[in-house]
């Protein structure tokens, strides 16, 4: 299954963040913004010609070019054995 990232969502969906795989002071950044493991993002409108996105995290809205976005990876949908596995 390919790796979705934040500039994979459009207007009003939503994901959770797993991981960012970018520089370690970018990380920093974004972690201080909202953007930890384990939160749940969502995509806003984008801006004219569509770079920056917004996306909404922690109440807030933050402007992220989509070269950022793509390093903010999210979570798979439904880990193995959580989709409908009543067993």
């Amino acid at each position: 299954m390919p790796v979705r990232t934040l500039s994979d969502l459009r207007r009003g969906d939503e994901g959770i963040l797993d991981r960012l795989e970018i520089a370690d002071e970018v990380a920093q950044r974004l972690m201080e913004l909202g953007f930890l493991p384990g939160v749940r993002v969502s995509a806003g409108r984008p801006a004219p010609g569509g770079d920056p996105m917004i996306f909404r995290v922690d109440g807030s809205e933050v402007a992220l070019r989509r070269a950022t976005a793509r390093r903010l990876v999210l979570r798979d949908s439904a880990p193995a054995g959580e989709a409908g596995d009543n067993a």
